[in-house]
């Protein structure tokens, strides 16, 4: 296809990954932010293979992973000590396979700096509201009362709450508060591992590894008890997770003031359509998701891709929205339908969903080929149609060599990999 004039709004990650991908096929790209200066919003997440894949053919992966920590495999107990979520990427029948846990600002960084060093065009401060046809493209409309030139295509990358699709009330019972702490000292923790536990499905504590010397600590909320949260104060709050999980007890000192914490609500909600005329949607403007499958960042990834791969491929841009939606459209909808199922056993005020976990689900998900489906599943690798988007998956012998990428101690790492050996045989 011939060159497009592109408007990118957002600088999130489908924004800037889009932008980067575009921009090498040279097209014209404009990325419009709302903030003064770009900057991320979150804690840690996890880059699965199929978000590295990307990463890897942006030239990026070994960027992220000299900031990441290299997990082998999700371990979740619930209160009387039991297993009842447990993968490994040893499953994956991917020689080296593991996720990558990682702060977002660190993933923010990397993409929006090999941005900046392409002299994409990045015009800030720029909030947007609506957008409107104009001859020969589509504007973006700004709440200053501003309009953008016309593009020959507009892409959105605005996230949940983007004015560009149709509001909808898609905010989840749940959330989450999130916190980046200092990494314990000592064999507290598991270097290598997303560790989880519950109580029921309505209180749930999580460890993620995120690299140099960091970690994700997070604690699953009702957004209606907030408030209550903030009443009841620190003490009690640390009290209350070091119930749950004693081991907690090496990072409560840590969490003193309550600003420390952030909550975020999550929401499900997949737009009616993903593309309309001169304009698509990317990310979790297209599809937003509870974190319970960790898709969040990947699908972003992978959606950005799928539009570049499209555009590609195709002779005009009618087209190009068309083969975006066959390379994308089946695999939203797989992992928007898997996310609502898996969301309940896990953040739920029933406690049937907890007892159908610990009962059903998952005696029977060790069952095989249970093991190698979870992998599949948590590696976001379940209908992602990578061949068809041209998309290898990454070389984890070459991207493990890359150093400082695991919060443990060298000394540690033949404990851990045993910990995932341990995890892929149970």
């Amino acid at each position: 296809m011939r060159s497009l004039d592109i408007g990118i709004a957002g600088c999130g990650m489908a924004g800037l990954s889009a932008a980067l991908l575009l921009h090498r096929q040279g097209h014209r790209i404009t990325l419009y932010e709302r903030f003064d200066e770009a900057r991320p919003i979150g804690s840690g997440l996890m880059i699965q293979p199929t978000g590295m894949a990307v990463l890897s053919r942006l030239g990026l992966a070994q960027a992220v992973m000299a900031h990441g920590a290299q997990i082998d495999g999700l371990l979740g107990l619930n209160n009387e000590g039991e297993t009842v979520l447990e993968a490994a990427y040893a499953h994956l029948g991917l020689l080296g396979a593991f996720g990558l846990g990682i702060h977002r600002a660190s993933l923010f960084e990397t993409l929006f700096g090999a941005v900046q060093e392409q002299d994409i065009v990045t015009r800030a401060g720029r909030e947007v509201k609506g957008t409107s046809l104009a001859k020969g493209g589509r504007t973006l409309d700004f709440d200053d009362g501003g309009t953008s030139p016309p593009h020959e295509l507009i892409v959105d990358a605005l996230g949940v709450g983007s004015p560009l699709v149709p509001p909808t009330d898609a905010v989840l019972p749940f959330g989450a508060l999130w916190a980046t702490v200092d990494w314990p000292t000592g064999d507290v923790f598991d270097g290598r591992l997303l560790e989880q536990r519950y109580r029921r499905a309505d209180r749930m504590v999580g460890l993620l590894p995120v690299g140099e010397g960091k970690a994700a600590f997070f604690w699953s909320l009702r957004g209606d008890e907030h408030a209550d949260w903030q009443a009841e104060g620190m003490a009690a709050f640390r009290a209350e997770v070091c119930r749950l999980w004693p081991e907690c007890e090496a990072i409560e000192p840590q969490l003193t003031e309550s600003e420390q914490l952030t909550f975020a609500r999550y929401a499900h909600r997949t737009s009616a359509a993903a593309t309309g005329e001169r304009i698509v949607h990317v990310g979790d403007s297209w599809h937003a998701a509870s974190p319970q499958l960790g898709q969040g960042a990947n699908m972003a990834l992978l959606d950005a891709w799928g539009l570049a791969q499209a555009i590609r491929e195709s002779d005009d841009l009618e087209a190009a929205l068309r083969r975006y939606l066959a390379l994308r459209a089946s695999h939203v909808r797989l992992y928007q339908w898997l996310t609502r199922a898996f969301t309940p056993p896990f953040q739920s005020n029933s406690i049937w969903p907890a007892v159908f976990r610990d009962l059903f689900m998952a005696p029977a998900s060790r069952i095989p080929p249970g093991p190698r489906l979870k992998a599949h599943l948590v590696a976001g690798l379940v209908g992602a149609q990578l061949d068809r988007m041209d998309l290898p998956l990454p070389d984890y012998e070459t991207l493990g060599l890359v150093s400082g990428a695991s919060p443990a101690s060298t000394e540690r790492a033949s404990r851990t990999s045993s910990r995932a050996e341990a995890l892929a045989q149970s």
